[in-house]
């Protein structure tokens, strides 16, 4: 079974210096009927004006985690962490027992454009926690490249929940395949460009909560990239 969530029904708000969309309900935003899919609770696609971000702020027993899609975002946190996130790289922050951070966009005049994920946690009150990898974009060219794993398999980063995220980029017209195991689902998350999810379509913006489906058949336009995540 397939459940498509359209982009134009998400949650959105323009506030000049952050236009925003929530896949699920965020902040301002309250949908009863869309609180998360499994362990997946926040998906938020950001785009934010240059020399603005979010000022420093807590957060406590969430996994989260960043992916640039455009421009560079740049990060500091209560643990001593300092970074800048590009497109290619994906940052975990484990917010455990609290973390405080900001994230604000490293250009002054270009916008940054990025996706942020929140993921409930295995566990409450771990020690918090910091990583930030890069996967060159030959790695998730027609294929899924594991970029998070509860166990850091294939040098993804690691997050505290038995969920798997998956990136992926396309050429014209090529396809691939996802096997879930039994008792799995997955959420598919179209970032740019169209796809077909077996053979129904996707655009930017658009996602797919994914039950009782074994096989998931992708095919996506040029320059298409998505998001997948095999969740228990």
């Amino acid at each position: 079974m397939i459940a498509i969530r359209k982009s134009e029904e998400r949650g959105h708000f323009d506030h000049g210096w952050l236009n925003t969309y929530h896949t699920f309900s965020f902040d301002q935003y309250y949908d009863p009927k869309h609180m998360g899919f499994r362990s997946l609770r926040v998906l938020n696609e950001d785009r934010v004006r240059g020399g603005s971000g979010f000022p420093s702020h807590p957060h406590r027993d969430m996994e989260i985690v960043t992916v640039v899609l455009e421009g560079a975002l740049r990060h500091q946190d209560s643990l001593g962490n300092g970074s800048v996130i590009r497109p290619g790289e994906v940052q975990r922050m484990t917010a455990g027992r609290g973390v405080t951070h900001s994230e604000y966009n490293h250009s002054d005049s270009e916008p940054v454009h990025l996706l942020q994920i929140w993921l409930l946690p295995a566990e409450r009150g771990l020690e918090p926690g910091y990583e930030q990898k890069a996967f060159p974009g030959g790695e998730k060219q027609n294929r899924l490249r594991l970029v998070a794993s509860p166990d850091g398999e294939d040098g993804s980063v690691v997050i505290r929940q038995d969920a798997r995220l998956y990136l992926a980029t396309f050429d014209a017209g090529q396809g691939l395949s996802h096997v879930l195991k039994t008792g799995r689902h997955a959420w598919v998350q179209v970032a740019r460009g169209a796809i077909r999810l077996n053979d129904q379509p996707l655009t930017a913006g658009d996602g797919a909560a994914v039950s009782q489906d074994s096989l998931l058949r992708l095919v996506g336009d040029k320059d298409t990239e998505l998001l997948l995540f095999d969740l228990a």
